[in-house]
């Protein structure tokens, strides 16, 4: 399973069912980075530091800082979507998907209702 760092408005409620499903997710707030105002840059470099995939509903922001470094281990972008479970089955079905999220973008899109 995948190893994830989410950032701070990433909602809880999907870590929590993301870690049902077996991945170990660190949030911000756990790291002890809540409420510090840190920039995007800074939320990646720690993310690499840990080895995890950064788990986004800031897409704007973290696409581009993939398109000037793809050396991170997985950056993975969401449409936020209400819906906790099917957006917790959405981001586990994407990275299952891949073989390995080392340098890739990977963009969960919430459906069309």
């Amino acid at each position: 399973m995948a190893r994830f760092y989410a950032d701070e408005q990433f909602p809880f409620p999907v870590v929590e069912l993301l870690r049902t499903l077996g991945h170990d997710v660190l949030t911000v707030q756990e790291a002890g980075n809540a409420d510090r105002g840190i920039p995007d840059d800074e939320v990646l470099a720690f993310a690499i530091s840990q080895e995890r995939s950064v788990l986004t509903i800031n897409r704007d922001d973290l696409i581009r800082l993939h398109r000037r470094n793809v050396n991170h281990f997985g950056i993975i972008v969401c449409t936020n979507n209400r819906n906790w479970e099917q957006f917790a089955a959405h981001i586990d079905k994407a990275v299952i998907a891949e073989e390995n999220l080392q340098g890739k973008l990977i963009r969960v899109v919430r459906p069309a209702n």
